[in-house]
């Protein structure tokens, strides 16, 4: 017999840039449909929802035509909007919701999302009438817990706030305030983070990677956080948000979205020589794109970074349409917490070995990708030459500690001669 008639049923409105993209039923057993609507399909010169929706992407017009539907989990673009970890436990405690209910998180979060989406819960009087026909014209209701105040969505494990600044103070962001900046706490678990953090971040600046601003913030100048616990630590980082200025929301999407991979999937569904590929074939600036994608691959090789998967690279649409590789974020120098970590974390060139890399295998990651080998080499000898010069007076007077600087120069000395510092 079937029943779905009975099935009760939220929806939500996707716009970007104030432009309609479609909607998202969540039924009440844990299926959720993405439908595009039929004006975003058909418009001319539509915002970029997806690198995969882009008009110039192989199969968009098939790929769009049929809705998207999944069970439980929301399909991968939706879904890395979310955060993950202890913030999302922190977020699904309070609302009193299961931690995978992804639907539901969506729906408290979607004011304030990675990039420019807004996911905006619907009255069931305002939803089209031709919407749920399809599906045995389930009945429409009201979303509960939606109303909430402090509503914010970074992806990530760490425990990380929009905040917005205001003479010196930053403020978790509340209602319709886009936050401006990225505020992470110091961690329960690992020690000085922020300070290594803004270090390397610090570090991957001077070598020619671009890096939006970044601080270290007094943990006495941010207001209204949740009650979390916190080490004894006085600090915390923060960085500006390249998805927002002037209080204007600008898209993005991380490379788990383009790839369509669940978070679960970041280290082990993609090479480094797919990433290249995509910013060479699809960028507005492909050459330049992968030439900096080559200069911070070595600089995450540098500073001993082996959290360089596919969510810590992005995609920025800053007219809109056309992506553009975005700004660095979430260098940090992992080895100092990870006993004997010696690999990055996807395949370059045959190897994931931080003390085996060598030219040859930027050059096969090169062939790999077809980007010309002649306009990559450069890029990196003059990050060698920058990161041999700076660095070793520059650490003197960043604020990691001296046990993790003592750590990432002994990193240094045991690279392979083409990259030792």
């Amino acid at each position: 017999m079937n029943n779905r008639g009975a099935d009760e049923v939220n929806v939500l409105k996707l716009t970007l840039h104030e432009i309609l993209v479609g909607y998202l039923i969540g039924f009440q057993g844990g299926r959720n449909v993405l439908t595009f609507a039929d004006e975003y399909k058909s418009r001319a010169a539509r915002p970029t929802f997806s690198l995969i929706t882009h008009s110039d992407f192989p199969r968009v017009e098939k790929l769009m035509a049929e809705p998207w539907s999944t069970n439980h989990k929301l399909h991968p673009t939706l879904s890395n909007l979310l955060p993950e970890g202890a913030l999302r436990e922190l977020i699904a405690q309070g609302l009193k919701v299961h931690v995978d209910n992804e639907f539901q998180l969506l729906s408290y979060l979607g004011g304030d999302l990675p990039g420019a989406l807004v996911a905006e819960p619907m009255e069931p009087e305002d939803i089209p009438a031709n919407l749920l026909s399809a599906y045995g014209k389930p009945k429409a209701v009201k979303f509960k817990n939606v109303h909430r105040e402090n509503k914010f969505s970074l992806a990530g494990i760490q425990m990380k706030f929009s905040m917005k600044q205001k003479d010196g103070r930053y403020n978790l962001s509340k209602g319709d305030a886009l936050g401006d900046w990225i505020v992470k706490t110091p961690s329960t678990k690992y020690k000085n983070v922020p300070a290594n953090e803004f270090t390397a971040m610090t570090l991957a600046s001077v070598a020619g990677v671009d890096v939006p601003e970044i601080k270290l913030v007094e943990l006495d100048k941010l207001d209204n956080l949740p009650p979390i616990n916190l080490p004894d630590e006085k600090l915390a980082f923060a960085i500006k948000r390249f998805d927002r200025s002037n209080n204007q929301r600008i898209h993005m999407e991380d490379f788990a979205q383009v790839l369509v991979k669940y978070p679960h999937e970041k280290y082990k569904s993609a090479s480094y020589e797919q990433i290249a590929k995509i910013l060479y074939n699809y960028s507005g600036d492909g050459l330049a794109d992968t030439q900096q994608f080559a200069r911070r691959l070595l600089a995450n090789i540098l500073l001993a970074n082996g959290d360089a998967h596919i969510k810590n690279w992005s995609l920025l649409y800053s007219n809109k349409i056309t992506p553009r590789l975005s700004p660095a974020y979430d260098i940090v120098t992992t080895s100092v917490y990870i006993e004997n970590e010696r690999q990055y974390a996807l395949n370059l060139g045959k190897t994931k070995e931080w003390y085996e890399v060598t030219y040859a295998n930027f050059e096969l990651w090169a062939k790999r990708a077809d980007v010309p080998w002649r306009a990559i080499k450069p890029h990196l000898d003059e990050t060698m030459d920058k990161a041999r010069s700076l660095w070793p007076e520059q650490i003197k007077d960043l604020p990691m500690n001296e046990e993790h600087k003592d750590r990432l120069k002994a990193h240094w000395a045991k690279l392979q001669t083409d990259f030792r510092i």
